[in-house]
């Protein structure tokens, strides 16, 4: 018990970031609502674009672990905002804010003993067991993070 214990933790640890690459977080504090649209380089994604995907999948993945009604969003149209640009400041406050309440949901579902690691979640088959869902999140997430860190170098904020 005490092993599975501290796996737990580990992967709470790993949710929030920052042993291999910059924690999001931190990112977010780095970037002005200026910059967020800002597509550098002729790269095909923004800060904003990047982000908005990062907390939507995230988003899809915690109500397919942690929800009894899930209903899977249309690949890849839900997954990337329709619009390329954020709108406004509000808009911006509103996924930050997203981003962190479903990190932390799952998290503390993660850290909750009564939910198996490895059997199936609530809306999963036979392989889509919490321990994978949570290494999905922290692998999407690191994935588009190096993504995120270029941004802001390219455009000198880091």
């Amino acid at each position: 018990m005490l092993e599975e214990i501290q796996i737990r933790k580990r992967l709470a640890k790993h949710l929030e970031g920052g042993e291999a690459f910059m924690p999001v977080t931190e990112m977010l504090k780095k970037i002005s609502f200026e910059d967020v649209n800002t597509r550098s380089s002729n790269l095909p994604y923004s800060f904003y674009e990047l982000f908005y995907h990062v907390t939507f999948t995230q988003k899809d993945i915690v109500k397919f672990t942690c929800s009894l009604d899930y209903t899977e969003p249309k690949w890849p149209d839900y997954y990337w905002p329709k619009e390329k640009t954020c709108k406004n400041l509000e808009q911006w406050e509103t996924l930050k804010a997203e981003y962190t309440t479903d990190r932390e949901r799952l998290k503390n579902f993660l850290l909750s003993e009564e939910n198996q690691l490895t059997q199936p979640v609530k809306n999963g088959k036979d392989q889509q067991t919490l321990l994978r869902e949570v290494l999905l999140v922290i692998e999407h997430t690191a994935y588009h993070t190096g993504q995120m860190l270029v941004l802001l170098r390219l455009l000198n904020l880091h």
